[in-house]
């Protein structure tokens, strides 16, 4: 089996080999011919001679190539970390209340104390916060659907309204109220700015920038929030353009811009992700759901990207397809393009 029989970009794998990635398993694995044994992308062994090795999609192809599971990195474990890790979240979606470390570790099969590092690295948060983002995007989903806010707390699993408003204003950003009515009570100031890519539209509330668009105005703001008081933003908003500006023109750079963006729990997930891929590198959709919890999500994780409301701050545009090709963008692939370029040379 050759590297033209797999849908596998060589050099960007043979790269995260170099790095150890921990991000790059599940996602192909390393051949090493001389030796005959197949590895994680992250295997700490010392790395092969780049003549020596071979990538494949799985271990399964690796096998049937004439290769052995590497003894060190155990990489046919990777499948068994994924479906461990989808067993937990399981049982913490049927659960009002967050299972014991015990119970989900059971449930996946490992000891407690690995298995808690395991669903840390898979998704980026502890069981508990996880949990903690779970029930607050059911509140979310109810309130959308028009119950009361009373209802929509007890009916998300919290024993009590103090419990829920002792954690919803960090995670909704705007209060329960105002998430069902449409931004009620919020106010919402916002300015266009040219950038290379285009006219681009800032919006932020009192906590953070909770749009940034291109080719949007005012009135496509306001149908994002149709109760919320949309107010130019003048000097106020001044800085934080220009700083917003910075960071679509050299988009490879770490930015510390407030945001005040809130989803379900799985799309946080996704976002988190996205920022931490290296710039100008791409992951891909299956690869995101993974380690955003939800293994064999990738349409769902395509979706959180698309539904991503701070375009370049949280960077969607490197995300990809799974055979390589770049997948959609909001506002064209020629921007997605344009922005991994960017990333690259900076």
């Amino acid at each position: 089996m050759s590297e033209r029989d797999v849908t596998i970009d060589a050099e960007a794998a043979w790269d995260a080999v170099l790095r150890r990635d921990r991000s790059a398993d599940g996602s192909f694995v390393t051949g090493v011919l001389t030796t005959g044994i197949y590895c994680r992308p992250s295997c700490a062994a010392r790395h092969p001679k780049r003549t020596n090795v071979r990538f494949f999609t799985d271990g399964a192809a690796a096998a049937a190539a004439g290769l052995r599971p590497c003894l060190r990195c155990r990489p046919d474990e990777t499948a068994r970390d994924a479906a461990g890790v989808a067993a937990a979240i399981r049982l913490i979606d049927s659960r009002d209340s967050l299972p014991p470390l015990a119970d989900l570790a059971a449930a996946a099969g490992y000891a407690p104390h690995h298995f808690h590092r395991l669903f840390k690295r898979a998704t980026g948060l502890t069981p508990a916060a996880y949990a903690r983002g779970r029930r607050a995007g059911r509140v979310a989903n109810i309130l959308q659907e028009n119950g009361t806010v009373t209802e929509a707390i007890y009916d998300a699993g919290y024993a009590a309204p103090s419990r829920f408003y002792a954690e919803a204003d960090d995670r909704l950003g705007m209060t329960p109220s105002a998430w069902r009515d449409g931004g009620r009570g919020e106010t919402i100031r916002w300015a266009r700015a040219e950038t290379s890519l285009g006219p681009m539209l800032v919006a932020a509330t009192r906590r953070g920038i909770c749009r940034l668009s291109f080719g949007e105005d005012a009135a496509a703001l306001a149908a994002r929030f149709p109760n919320a008081t949309i107010a130019p933003g003048g000097e106020a908003l001044a800085d934080l353009v220009a700083r917003a500006v910075a960071v679509v023109e050299a988009p490879g750079q770490a930015h510390d811009l407030p945001i005040d963006v809130r989803g379900t729990a799985f799309q946080e997930a996704v976002w988190r992700e996205l920022a931490r891929i290296p710039p100008g590198e791409t992951l891909s959709y299956a690869a995101l759901a993974v380690r955003a919890g939800k293994p064999g999500a990738a349409r769902a994780a395509g979706s959180a990207c698309g539904a991503n409301p701070v375009a370049v701050l949280v960077p969607c545009h490197r995300a990809q397809r799974g055979d390589g090709t770049l997948g959609g963008f909001a506002y064209g692939l020629p921007m997605k393009q344009e922005l991994l370029r960017r990333e690259a040379g900076s």
